[in-house]
């Protein structure tokens, strides 16, 4: 008996180890079959815009600085630390030194809030480009002009065109001067500069006058050498027609104008 107990016993533990390994088996097939690849690590395809913003938040102070007056200018607009971030992400809420160089910067007006672009004149279209002109009798130079609003080189050639202003250049400084050309404005000339520019003898040949405004700076508008050698191969001659004498009056000249006798003090035989 004691025996007989010990086998039924031994075979009711190899049944139930028999269906462990079962159980395992199945629970490992079904896990391994239900199982779902872990997902792959997807790189952003933004990589290159993180790179370009990145690069231009580690860049000196003054380079950001420039990336902000550009917008501001281009612009013409108020906008505020956020909308200026979002335009040339320049972060002046996390960079500190941008922030106060901008706020110093005598290109830009700071109220608090919003940045914008600041002019050296502050004019925003043709008429007020003229008063300001007029403004000025002995000259505005052009290069404080340029800044004032998008289209103010567009509108000074208008107002050459209309004769309402010219422009002249200084050969020293070799910048255009904007005057006004305006009868109200006295313009007063010295009597010195009139005895100079009078007693100003000029060659007699084109050729020398063109070698002088060349010593100058300045580009002749003809090229009398040119034209001459032209002329020479072509057989033309360039000496100048002889003037036509004046008709004078003679007897045959009806007279209608006797009452006026220095007319005819040249009257022939």
């Amino acid at each position: 008996m004691a025996f007989r107990g010990k086998q039924d016993k031994f075979k009711r533990q190899e049944k139930g180890q028999s269906n462990l390994s079962s159980i395992g088996t199945t629970k490992v097939s079904s896990t391994s079959h239900n199982a779902k690849p872990p997902n792959s690590v997807k790189f952003s395809n933004d990589t290159e815009r993180l790179q370009h913003i990145n690069s231009i938040r580690k860049a000196p102070v003054g380079s950001q600085m420039k990336r902000v007056i550009d917008i501001l200018f281009e612009t013409r607009q108020a906008l505020t630390i956020e909308q200026i971030n979002e335009a040339c992400y320049v972060d002046m809420r996390a960079n500190k030194d941008v922030f106060d160089s901008m706020r110093k910067n005598p290109k830009v007006k700071f109220d608090g809030e919003y940045f914008s672009y600041k002019s050296k004149h502050d004019i925003r279209d043709r008429s007020e480009l003229l008063f300001l002109i007029r403004k000025f009798p002995e000259g505005i130079a052009v290069v404080d002009l340029k800044d004032a609003y998008p289209s103010v080189m567009e509108d000074l050639q208008g107002l050459k065109a209309a004769r309402e202003i010219w422009l002249l250049s200084n050969y020293d400084s070799q910048e255009d001067i904007a005057y006004p050309n305006d009868p109200k404005v006295p313009i007063k000339v010295d009597d010195d500069l009139k005895l100079l520019f009078r007693g100003i003898e000029l060659p007699h040949d084109m050729i020398d006058i063109e070698r002088d405004l060349q010593k100058n700076g300045m580009k002749p508008a003809t090229n009398t050498a040119k034209r001459r050698s032209a002329a020479q191969m072509e057989g033309i001659s360039l000496k100048p027609k002889p003037k036509k004498k004046k008709n004078e009056i003679s007897k045959r000249t009806k007279l209608t104008n006797a009452h006026l006798p220095e007319l005819f003090q040249n009257l022939k035989n």
